[in-house]
């Protein structure tokens, strides 16, 4: 899969955490497995989404060297610098806010996109995906917590863009993300990953609609995002090392 247009990179880090990158997989996959067997269930039920953002190829190809082959990046530009950089048969997603302007080049570069949150952008989608003749996986970005410094629909508003979906022929709405409040305390982001996972039941249920995904939980919280349901966990930390932080404030991590 190549971009369209030829991009300048964002500044990237260099990996420098004493552990390898291979050394940080095994122990996450392990997290994810036990969080699977406290959960009763399957670890086949939850797929690792390694969050590559601001990490340049060489940490990207030293993931996919130990097994890796889904990778998360925040922003299209650097994205469409990198993704040609990496080994092919790798499955890329966008979980970083998308605006309607670069969906055209992100429907180009992604495989997944994690953060839709507007009828429009679904529809904007859509077109682009036929024009470049893929066909996209998308996620709801849903603001559960009512933060107003966050993007995503309001619970209130899903249903109106889920009726979109019969009109839909390049996208797959395949379920929902959300970012529960930063906090110290991985457990009050219990409240959030619940209320998600139940109103998407809701959701299925009165709209006789297939939704089976759920994109919740990072380093610091995974386990309780898949004792509550999740079924892609979005880790970049705890495989790739500190990053450093942004000017302003990331919806991901």
């Amino acid at each position: 899969m190549s971009p369209r247009s030829c991009v300048e990179p964002s500044p990237v880090a260099k990996v420098g955490a004493v552990s390898s990158i291979a050394d940080n997989l095994e122990n996450i996959r392990a997290r994810v497995a036990a969080a699977c067997a406290a959960a009763g269930r399957s670890a086949t039920d939850v797929r690792l989404l390694a969050v590559s953002k601001t990490f340049g190829p060489e940490a990207i190809r030293e993931a996919a060297a130990a097994g890796q082959r889904l990778f998360g990046e925040n922003r299209v530009q650097e994205a469409a610098a990198k993704i040609p950089e990496c080994p092919g048969r790798l499955e890329w997603h966008l979980v970083g806010h998308l605006q309607s302007n670069k969906a055209f080049v992100a429907a180009n570069l992604f495989d997944w996109i994690h953060s839709v949150d507007s009828s429009k952008l679904l529809d904007t989608l859509d077109r682009h995906a036929e024009t470049v003749g893929r066909r996209l996986n998308v996620l709801l970005q849903v603001n559960v917590s009512g933060e107003r410094a966050k993007s995503g629909l309001p619970p209130a508003e899903v249903p109106a863009v889920l009726a979109r979906i019969p009109h839909l022929r390049n996208v797959a709405v395949r379920g929902f993300m959300t970012i529960p409040p930063l906090t110290a305390d991985p457990e009050k982001a219990r409240p959030h990953f619940r209320q998600l996972r139940e109103l998407r039941d809701q959701w299925t249920r009165d709209l006789g609609l297939d939704l089976p995904e759920l994109s919740m939980g990072m380093t610091h919280d995974m386990d309780i995002a898949i004792a509550e349901g999740a079924t892609i966990v979005r880790v970049g930390t705890g495989i790739f090392g500190d990053r450093p932080r942004p000017a302003a404030p990331a919806e991901e991590s």
